[in-house]
């Protein structure tokens, strides 16, 4: 029989069932075309109807409007950390940035080979255990760019900050995309690596406000203009055909149990049983982030000592409950609950952490 775990892995994270059976399905042979899908010509019709389809269901289950273009890139969301000042930066405007850990540190990082960049906000004050309040940039910046989710630290944006009508916000949101249903016309661009909420490791999802596509210098090296991958429809080059078509599938999986609206819905109760959990365990159990900064997708806590730490991961590991471990940075523990996480995958960790307390108090 085929084992499955409950996998609290970070990323690449816990897929669909549904999804990878389909693919477990097509893989040798794709409608009758005698090929798999990763050796089929990313020009081919059979193909360009993934491809579509992808991008039609990014659309969709966002609620983009006409004027947004869906890009499907690769090099991850690292390479965003760089597209964003080429394609963005205005000679003479600074750069604004909300830094709210380990992501946003590279993404000003790679910001500052650009131009000026600013910090108008940080958490880091408090080990980046929440996600500052009041956030105002300036109208003179040449954009403004937040960390929608913060993986290692758990804390999440739930209110975003205003800008200027001249001052896109941009997002990554690679450990929260559609993991809530958000008003995209808030945001100039975001960007997420595709291998935490809707698919496979491989390919990036990045959705950027059409007028904003013309800023980028013509002296930019042509693969890192956005505006000729938008004018290709991504295919300038050899896309990752085999990332995108799992990531149709993954699409599919939500919007057949209700988009975005249902998925929160599924979300917020997740991480309300664990954070019940740490919450109702009378200290043994000690979250890391604000009670109103807390992720719905990355529940990170610690117990009171370290070596209590690795055996609850042992012992988790031993009952099918998989990647428990935190960052190495951090420590601690972390349980990654993104889209995908099943609702009895959530119930039987509640119910080990719950039972881990009692017998280790």
């Amino acid at each position: 029989m085929m084992k499955r775990v409950y996998n609290f892995y970070p990323g690449p994270a816990t897929l669909p069932l549904g999804a990878l059976e389909t693919a477990q399905k097509e893989l040798l042979d794709y409608k009758g075309t005698g090929m798999s899908i990763m050796e089929l010509s990313h020009r081919s019709k059979q193909y360009a109807e993934i491809h579509e389809k992808a991008s039609s269901l990014v659309k969709e289950l966002m609620g983009l409007p006409d004027d947004y273009s869906v890009l499907w890139l690769q090099g991850g969301a690292s390479t965003q950390f760089y597209m964003v000042p080429v394609n963005l930066g205005i000679q003479g405007k600074k750069m604004e940035y909300v830094h709210t850990g380990v992501w946003s540190k590279k993404a000003i990082k790679e910001a500052k080979f650009y131009g000026d960049v600013e910090i108008v906000a940080s958490s880091e004050d408090q080990n980046f255990s929440y996600i500052p309040k009041d956030i105002v940039f300036s109208d003179k910046a040449a954009y403004a760019h937040i960390t929608g989710n913060n993986t290692i630290y758990g804390t999440e944006f739930f209110n975003w900050p205003m800008t200027h009508t001249s001052v896109p916000l941009v997002c990554d949101m690679s450990s929260n995309i559609m993991d809530k249903v958000i008003d995209p016309k808030k945001f100039g661009v975001i960007y997420a690596g595709a291998q935490k909420n809707i698919g496979p490791a491989g390919v990036t999802l990045v959705i950027v406000r059409e007028d904003l596509l013309q800023r980028v210098s013509e002296n930019t090296p042509t693969m890192q203009k956005w505006k000729i991958h938008a004018e290709k429809d991504s295919l300038f080059n050899t896309c990752p055909v085999w990332a995108i078509y799992m990531c149709k599938l993954c699409l599919e999986h939500l919007q057949s149990i209700g988009g975005v609206s249902a998925i929160e819905k599924a979300n917020r109760q997740k991480a309300k049983m664990l954070y019940d959990v740490i919450d109702g365990s009378n200290g043994f159990y000690q979250g890391h982030a604000r009670p109103d900064s807390r992720s719905l997708m990355n529940v990170t806590f610690n117990l009171p000592t370290p070596e209590l730490e690795a055996a609850c991961v042992k012992e988790a590991t031993e009952h099918d409950l998989i990647g428990l471990k935190g960052h190495r940075s951090v420590g601690g523990m972390r349980a990654s609950i993104y889209n995908a996480m099943t609702l009895e995958g959530v119930q039987k960790l509640a119910e080990f952490l719950t039972t881990f307390k009692e017998e280790n108090e």
